[in-house]
């Protein structure tokens, strides 16, 4: 940003001085020539009062003192000279070393001169390879028109002026545009200073530190966003603080009356009848499957609530600790667990969320496989991401029921069965974690819950093979 806002202000800078000094060195140039056009007719109209009195007698020669006079202008200005008779002959011109020459121009110029008119411009010339200024006058007397005097002037020595002025002005231009960016460099840092560190403390509060604030500095617009940024993140540190107290409280409000209740239906156990020995266990299966609820409403709050940290995970670790925790109840199940995990695999994970998700679908897949099947838990790299897929050999879903498993309190399964929390939070845990999972069809049926986590830089070098 610092960058672009620089480049703006430069560029209104350059288009400020182009407009500004490129009609003002136009100007100067035409300036310039027409007051070296004005010089040249009055050393013109000069010369010709030199010559009026010569020509007027009828001289066929130009005097000592005309000749000096011409010579003088050649060495002084640099122009030069030509003087012509009546007939267009003339009689002093600069360039011929002896200073008289019996010639005919036979120049426009000298023609139009000779009718009575003062002639100028530019034109080139191939004698001396560059462009001149002339300018030809009569030399008249007694209403008369007895000669010409034409001047050419070289245009190097103009344009050489014109071009330090333009030198000049470009001189000018950069050092207005180096203090420009000078300028444009303090002006850009005083705005993207406070905007970086805005976005500083944006990326802290993202990445789960509630308690960063922005510097309310700078222009008065970045002070007022920052403080509103400060404030909103102060009311959601409030928010996830009062809804945190809230899932504490309600942990200990909602288990001890259903662990009391639990408590006074075991105890009743012994004292019902045989009739109503089945009521009662119905009852204890329905106090046990609330505080299953209560128990997943609660951790989906908890993931809720919580803001990822994601660290790098070992994931053959997790994996490995978490097929050995469930094996014996798989085996109670005659149902085998297996576990392939390939190299040494990092995952980036919020500590417990993998652990949480992998007991959730363990859980899932045992109660659905049939006696005498198999669990697989996998793990491979993937270019930049991990795959983690847990397949059973259950009855699988269709594929309506496989969109619909990860909606919160729906089942599959028929009525008092489970929650219908496992799997949403199983999606919200992994969600977090910038991860994403889909339930697929198993290969040899069943069914395939396919976990994707962002890869991490391997902690430990040395490559593990993680089996069992």
């Amino acid at each position: 940003m610092s960058r672009r806002l620089l480049a703006s202000y430069i560029t209104l800078t350059i288009v400020v001085l182009a407009a500004l000094e490129i009609p003002l060195g136009i100007q100067y140039g035409r300036n310039e020539k027409r007051d070296l056009t004005n010089r040249i007719v009055r050393d013109a109209l000069v010369m010709a009062t030199f010559a009026e009195d010569p020509l007027e007698r009828g001289a066929a020669k130009a005097p000592a003192g005309l000749v000096r006079a011409a010579r003088g202008y050649q060495q002084a200005p640099g122009g030069r000279v030509v003087v012509v008779n009546g007939r267009g002959i003339s009689i002093v011109d600069t360039l011929d070393p002896i200073g008289q020459t019996m010639r005919t121009p036979g120049r426009p110029e000298i023609t139009q001169a000779l009718r009575g008119n003062v002639a100028s411009g530019t034109r080139h010339s191939n004698q001396l390879g560059t462009d001149l200024i002339y300018v030809a006058v009569p030399i008249a007397s007694g209403g008369h028109v007895r000669g010409a005097v034409r001047i050419t002037y070289p245009t190097s020595a103009l344009d050489s002026r014109v071009n330090r002025y333009w030198l000049l002005l470009a001189a000018i231009g950069g050092v207005v545009l180096a203090a420009a960016t000078l300028i444009g460099v303090r002006f850009a840092r005083t705005l993207t200073r406070p905007l970086s560190a805005l976005e500083h403390a944006a990326a802290e509060v993202g990445e789960g530190n509630l308690g960063a604030r922005a510097p309310e500095t700078g222009p008065p617009e970045i002070r007022a966003l920052a403080a509103r940024f400060n404030e909103t993140v102060g009311r959601l540190d409030a928010l996830l603080d009062s809804q945190q107290a809230f899932v504490a409280d309600a942990s200990h409000q909602l288990r001890t009356p259903l662990a009391a209740l639990r408590l006074r239906l075991e105890n009743l156990e012994r004292d019902v009848a045989p009739a109503g020995k089945r009521d009662l266990d119905a009852a204890l299966d329905e106090v046990e499957r609330l505080a299953r609820l209560v128990d997943g409403l609660l951790t989906l709050a908890r993931a809720d609530a919580a803001i990822p940290a994601a660290m790098p995970v070992d994931v053959a670790s997790v994996v490995q600790a978490r097929v050995e925790h469930w094996a014996p109840h798989a085996e109670a199940h005659a149902v085998a667990l297996e576990a392939d995990v390939a190299g040494d695999l990092w995952a980036l994970s919020t500590p417990g969320a993998l652990e949480q998700v992998l007991d959730n679908l363990l859980s899932n897949a045992i109660a659905v496989s049939p006696a005498g099947s198999s669990i697989h838990v996998e793990a491979t790299d993937a270019a930049g991401t991990v795959d983690l897929h847990v397949l059973d050999e259950g009855p699988g879903m269709t594929a309506a029921q496989r969109a619909r498993a990860f909606d919160r309190f729906w089942r599959a399964g028929p009525p008092g069965k489970g929650t219908g929390l496992g799997l949403a939070i199983v999606h919200r845990l992994v969600s977090a974690d910038g991860g994403s999972i889909e339930l697929r069809e198993a290969p040899g049926g069943g069914l395939d819950a396919a976990i994707r986590l962002r890869a991490a830089p391997v902690a430990n070098p040395n490559p593990r093979l993680a089996r069992s």
